[in-house]
């Protein structure tokens, strides 16, 4: 690992920043920027790793939820009133007791724009969490967690690096009975691709639960009960904390208690933490420096997300258009601008081939 590689907890914070950003507005013309802002830093800093290779399965996964929630408008249809009707499906009648649902009947243009906006939001938000898996790597990102949260955070990485083993397990198995000659597609050959890569992930997992217990995985150091119960109480109740303080931020009535509730709740689960990183005695061989480089690429979707809660607040006509009545939606400047911000770990962050794996 060279001195100019990234911390992986950047990756993390300009990607769920975006997220955050893209919950903040339906403007589709804002929501394809956010999606098209993630896409290019992918493609200029994502390295080649097998983890890496996830951002493409994000984006049929964004593509499968536009789908279904427009194939849900199509046949639940909406309490939105619509004037410019499509189609008329036969209605299922429904008895008293599901009243307020139905099966069928007119399709409106304005039910299947709502639902392609509200679609849009999510697949935007899949897609830059999708980013940071392609970004930021499993192992790296291991190394900087808590020891609070070591053992959890194992599990999280071994699932997360599980999946491209298997993707990858079944393209070469494919290849291979094409080169044979041999049906690598339909039920027959799934069932004799299946089987060997089920035997393939068996033996990985038998040999990483090897390598765990060798290097002492599990093991924890004794501490007294008062600390156990100290860092029991002060975690969860911060997490209610802050559970509370985001439920008050996102009201209208808590805004005067939500902040204060917030803060209160994280600084308890960072002491909680903290705490509990004494029952887990483990060291770090070149631990990741958070650098300048860093705070760029984390401030960098900070700044979008803040930018566009205060546009939301400011101009909410502008970042959630209406479809009653039905209006093509107008691309706001300075939410647009902010966006851009996004691009700058495509500049600042180094380039693929420094971001290498520890040793």
């Amino acid at each position: 690992m060279t001195d100019r590689s990234l911390h992986p907890g950047a990756w993390w914070l300009w990607s769920l920043s975006l997220g955050v950003a893209a919950t903040r507005t339906t403007n589709p013309l804002l929501l394809a920027l956010l999606i098209a802002v993630s896409a290019y830093v992918v493609a200029a800093r994502r390295p080649d790793a097998p983890w890496a290779r996830s951002y493409g399965a994000f984006l049929r996964l964004g593509l499968a939820v536009l789908l279904i929630r427009l194939v849900f408008a199509v046949v639940f249809g909406s309490p939105i009133p619509g004037e410019h009707t499509l189609v008329t499906l036969p209605e299922v009648p429904l008895p008293a007791w599901a009243q307020g649902i139905r099966l069928g009947g007119e399709v409106t243009a304005e039910v299947l724009v709502r639902a392609f906006y509200e679609g849009l939001k999510l697949a935007a938000l899949l897609i830059c969490v999708g980013a940071a898996n392609a970004l930021a790597s499993p192992s790296r990102l291991l190394k900087s967690l808590p020891g609070a949260l070591y053992e959890m955070g194992v599990a999280v990485v071994v699932a997360l690096t599980f999946a491209p083993s298997l993707v990858a397990d079944v393209q070469r198995l494919r290849a291979a009975r094409r080169l044979r000659g041999r049906p690598d597609r339909g039920l027959r050959g799934l069932l004799q691709v299946g089987l060997p890569v089920l035997e393939g992930a068996l033996e990985r997992s038998v040999a990483l639960a090897a390598a765990m217990d060798s290097r002492g995985y599990g093991r924890t150091a004794l501490v007294p009960p008062a600390v156990r119960r100290t860092t029991a109480a002060l975690t969860l109740g911060g997490l209610l904390g802050v559970c509370a303080g985001t439920y008050g931020l996102l009201t209208a009535d808590g805004g005067t208690y939500g902040l204060p509730v917030l803060l209160a709740g994280a600084g308890a689960a960072l002491a909680g933490l903290w705490l509990g990183g004494r029952r887990s005695p483990r060291t770090r061989y070149r631990p990741d420096a958070w650098g300048p480089r860093a705070w760029l690429v984390s401030g960098s979707g900070a700044a979008v997300a803040a930018a566009l809660f205060v546009a939301a607040s400011a101009d909410p006509a502008a970042l959630h258009p209406g479809v009653v009545p039905l209006t093509a939606p107008s691309l706001p400047v300075w939410p647009a601008a902010a966006v851009l911000l996004g691009l700058l770990p495509a500049f600042v962050a180094p380039p693929p081939d420094h971001q290498e794996e520890p040793s």
